[in-house]
């Protein structure tokens, strides 16, 4: 059975089933960057992509909750900050960019939630986060709204400048 982009999905099991589409909107918002800046091959990019989709499946393999998304948020997160995410560095890593070439390619300040349900980003310290993935979640059993996710905490943080929703989808 071949799932998004050609993969074969029938291996996962339990959580790591719902996350599929989650890592699909990160890999392409992060291969979208990439083939923007017109400087990495359509092969590279088709590895690139698969690499970050295997090493994103096994990171979150324990650290995916359905049943309440915002638990794990911050270690989901992938971050570009005066260093790269170690997770994108080694998926550009299997395709011969350098982290010095691939930090020149990317924005210097970026950071991908990919929770489940949604996947959202912004680019540098104060811009807009912006929604690349959003689906419906079931109804919470409680009011409670959980722990205070690190893109909430943004959000909601009064030094912040006002965020503005705004939804950009990129497709491979």
């Amino acid at each position: 059975m071949n799932g998004i982009n050609g993969t074969n999905h029938r291996h996962l099991r339990g959580p790591r089933a719902d996350m599929v589409p989650e890592i699909a909107a990160a890999v392409s918002f992060v291969s979208g960057l990439l083939r923007a800046r017109g400087c990495v091959s359509e092969q590279q990019l088709q590895v690139f992509g698969g690499a970050l989709r295997e090493a994103l499946t096994e990171h979150y393999r324990h650290h995916w909750f359905p049943e309440k998304p915002s638990k794990g948020s911050g270690y989901r997160c992938l971050r570009i900050s005066h260093g790269l995410d170690p997770l994108i560095g080694r998926a550009a890593g299997r395709v011969g960019l350098s982290l010095a070439r691939l930090l020149q390619l990317l924005p210097r300040e970026l950071t991908l939630w990919v929770d489940p349900f949604e996947v959202c980003y912004r680019i540098g310290d104060h811009g807009s986060i912006c929604v690349l993935y959003q689906a419906t979640k079931p109804s919470p059993p409680s009011s409670y709204p959980g722990p205070l996710t690190c893109k909430n905490h943004m959000m909601l943080a009064p030094s912040a400048s006002p965020s503005k929703n705004c939804i950009l989808a990129v497709s491979s």
